[in-house]
């Protein structure tokens, strides 16, 4: 073969495989925007199904720890079942239902004052729950000589609407409930009491809306919306990264908000008033890192009391007595004797 044909050949086998090179590159960019567009269409669908109840009555899904490995591939692919909470049972002891309205929409409450009050409690409840189940501490208040105050969420309950923002929308509401009970009852103490989302919800409101209460009593606040997030990963063993930035980016944009901006720990470095932070030290959602860092930032006068073994749940439920003791402790004596200490014992 000439040389002129053999450096022919050469360019054609050059050329051919320079080709090839660029068809793979071709279907590898290909392949990879589309990966980017399902994780994303997935991640947008997750962060409305947990931010949007549905209007159909049905069972939640329940917590991902207890999901088999079927169930919990079949929640990664599909999201969450998320009907609207209803209330489980009414008070056993006498209210009388009104309602308050938020820029959330009108939010239905529970009141039952008692005689001489020593103040009025203000509960809020956690994610995918409502007021009803908020009973057993409510009427624990009350038996202290407090007035209770129980209160859905925007999209929970009784209340309007079907949207959650486990924290964010859920502080304006908490805002108009202090701003009626302090209309209605200018001279009287008023204690928040929080849940998980309710607790952040009231964090948020003191730090961001200007609300001013007598005292907080605060159950398993999560430290921010991405950890919790991450920590929901977690507990289903899948890595978190990168679904929880996109599940909290879109459920921010979807509910037009900064959701990596939702942050307890944040929140705490404005409380100024007394606070009581509990939590259990079995939380498969709440890290002892992030509650550490939460109480730490708390600017104000605080107390602390973890629940060994207790999980993201009731704590009278397992430590009854000891629930009961933390809180009569914090509330009963004058608060400015009671924050005294700086923590409780762990």
């Amino acid at each position: 073969m000439a040389p002129h044909q053999q450096a022919g050949v050469r360019v054609a086998r050059v050329s051919h495989s320079t080709s090839k090179q660029r068809r793979r590159l071709y279907w590898l960019v290909r392949a990879a925007l589309l990966l980017f567009v399902l994780i994303n269409v997935v991640a947008f669908n997750h962060a409305w199904r947990f931010t949007h109840f549905s209007a159909q009555p049905g069972r939640h899904t329940i917590s991902p720890e207890q999901l088999s490995l079927a169930d919990k591939l079949w929640v990664l692919a599909t999201g969450i079942r998320n009907p609207k909470p209803i209330h489980a049972q009414p008070p056993a002891f006498a209210y009388r239902t009104f309602y308050i309205s938020s820029p959330n929409g009108k939010l239905e409450c529970w009141y039952s004052p008692v005689p001489q009050a020593r103040g009025t409690v203000a509960l809020f409840h956690g994610y995918t729950s409502d007021k009803s189940h908020l009973l057993r501490e409510a009427a624990y208040f009350r038996h202290l000589g407090y007035s209770v105050l129980l209160t859905d969420f925007a999209g929970a309950g009784g209340s309007e609407g079907y949207r959650i923002t486990v924290g964010y929308r859920e502080s304006y509401d908490v805002a108009a409930v202090v701003r009626w009970l302090q209309q209605q009852q200018p001279r009287q103490r008023v204690v928040l009491y929080g849940v998980s989302m309710g607790a952040v919800a009231i964090l948020r409101a003191e730090s961001e809306l200007g609300v001013q209460a007598a005292a907080n009593i605060i159950e398993c606040p999560y430290g921010s919306m991405l950890q919790t997030a991450q920590n929901r990963f977690a507990s289903m063993g899948v890595p978190a990264f990168p679904m929880a930035n996109l599940l909290v980016f879109w459920g921010g944009v979807q509910n037009g908000f900064w959701a990596f901006d939702l942050s307890a720990e944040a929140y705490a470095t404005n409380i100024t008033m007394p606070t009581l932070l509990m939590w259990g030290t079995a939380d498969p959602r709440v890290t002892r890192q992030e509650t550490d860092a939460i109480f730490a930032a708390l600017s104000g006068p605080k107390q602390r009391h973890d629940f060994a073994g207790s999980g993201h749940e009731p704590y009278w439920r397992k430590h009854r007595e000891a629930w009961q003791q933390t809180i009569s402790a914090f509330l009963l004596p004058p608060i400015a004797v009671s924050c005294s200490s700086q923590l409780a014992p762990r």
